[in-house]
């Protein structure tokens, strides 16, 4: 290889490297949220290389210019998961972090979407989804809800819950209309309602019970709130909202003229109790978009498949705003998603089975290691205290977590407004396989129980 040739390869894999260190720049190294996190940290680590690391060009030498992004998503920068995915690779941690099962779906599932594609089923789907998805997905919400919708005109096709909420937000909100969450909340919650330029605030729901402060909610809407953004089963506490905090958030609603945006993708992940869709309730299907999909139930979240139902009104703008987002979705997935949702109730029974056996590995382990486990109700999470091994936050825990003992947990401080309040929080996913939690907690028991502070 000549010098040239030498020259040039360095200067790709400066780019490279570069770039990958550039996209490891956490939540709250642009947004004006700070924490006190060690100096050798990941955030330190990526701070300076945003706008100073030199790039060589071949007929130039050049200083690069900074990441441009708009101000209203400057802050998020790369997610959480992403993050700590990452890092978890780099360090071959097990990764008990991100949520998505390490084993595979159905198989009934897979050879539709291999049918689908022999049978031709490869070009552009209907915009709000193949007809056959539709009603697959009203029938469905009628043996969840009983109520009766008409899927042409009432259901919305998407490219997962995502781009569902995506779209409701994009479709149904107006720039300066207030949207009241609960922290800690999905992130993707706050990026898409900063996308919309809706002014956000947050209920926050505390341990151990992560209950709704019923009295706060009442005080925090008012005649500005244009909507209130739900998850129930919800994501990351693994609480479920009871039928008394549905029917105080509906009758809000109901006095208020505020609409419902309600994130469901657990909604078959129900373990202590029965799940309740706030549509079902009285006078409240029609102010409410239910948004769903695919992937958690069925352990397909690589497919992308989701949907919103809701009343004519609000359909109108969720599929204005998904027409100029994704247009379609994937049609041969489309197909196969009609297979899933025709699946008779025992393989739910069998889903909740087998998840609650994950869950009770993972529960117990995780208080043998010394953490304060809080119940979790629903979902594949469970979130726990990790304050007595002597960190001063989740970052740094997590961190150390994944670098010294190998393995990976979601800091739940970036899920909140004020980072503070989730600080002593971290979630671990249960939605892989018996050898893997196990390997998980072994790890822990380990090396944390000699970093814990009596």
């Amino acid at each position: 290889m000549n010098l040239d040739t030498q020259q040039h390869s360095v200067n790709v894999m400066l780019r490279q490297l570069s770039f990958i260190r550039s996209s490891l720049i956490p939540f709250s190294s642009y947004s004006p949220r700070t924490s006190p996190i060690p100096p050798t940290s990941i955030r330190s680590q990526t701070r300076a290389t945003m706008s100073t690391t030199p790039i060589q060009n071949e007929s130039t030498q050049q200083t690069q210019r900074p990441v441009q992004v708009a101000q209203r998503l400057e802050k998020f920068k790369t997610t959480i998961f992403t993050q700590m995915s990452i890092l978890g690779n780099k360090h071959g941690a097990i990764n008990l972090g991100q949520g998505f099962p390490n084993f595979d779906g159905p198989d009934f599932i897979k050879e539709a979407a291999i049918q689908a594609i022999k049978d031709g089923k490869n070009q552009y789907a209907r915009a709000f989804g193949a007809p056959e998805l539709n009603s697959a997905v009203a029938s469905r919400f009628h043996q969840d809800t009983g109520l009766v919708i008409d899927p042409e005109r009432e259901v919305t096709v998407t490219c997962g819950c995502t781009e569902a909420i995506a779209a409701a937000m994009l479709g149904l909100i107006n720039p300066g209309d207030e949207v009241i969450l609960f922290a800690p909340f999905y992130d993707s919650y706050e990026a898409t309602l900063s996308m919309a330029g809706a002014k956000v605030k947050c209920i926050t729901l505390r341990p151990p019970g992560f209950d709704i402060p019923l009295d706060e909610l009442k005080a925090a809407v008012t005649s500005e709130t244009r909507a209130i953004l739900m998850n129930t089963p919800h994501n990351p506490t693994g609480k479920m909202f009871t039928r008394e905090e549905l029917e105080a958030i509906a009758s809000l609603c109901i006095e208020n003229d505020v609409i419902v945006f309600s994130d469901e993708v657990y909604d078959k992940l129900d373990f202590e109790m029965d799940h309740i869709c706030i549509a079902s309730l009285p006078g409240m299907y029609e102010r409410t978009v239910t948004m769903n999909s695919l992937g958690k139930t069925f352990s397909l979240t690589g497919w992308k498949i989701g949907w919103a139902v809701a009343p004519p009104h609000l359909t109108w703008g969720i599929r204005q705003a998904h027409s100029y987002l994704t247009f379609a979705t994937s049609t041969p997935m489309q197909a196969a998603a009609v297979a899933a949702l025709e699946a008779p109730e025992s393989y739910y029974t069998e889903l909740k089975r087998d998840y609650s056996e994950k869950k009770e590995i993972l529960v117990k382990g995780l208080k043998e290691v010394g953490f304060e486990v809080f119940p979790s109700s629903g979902t594949y999470f469970v979130v726990v205290d990790h304050t007595p091994f002597g960190f001063g936050d989740d970052v740094a825990f997590c961190e150390y977590l994944i670098k010294e003992v190998g393995v990976v947990a979601i800091p739940t401080s970036v899920f909140y407004l004020n980072p503070e309040e989730g600080k002593n929080l971290v979630r671990f996913a249960f939605c892989k396989d018996e050898e893997t939690l196990r390997s998980a907690i072994e790890r822990m028991k380990l090396k944390l129980k000699l970093k814990r502070v009596v």
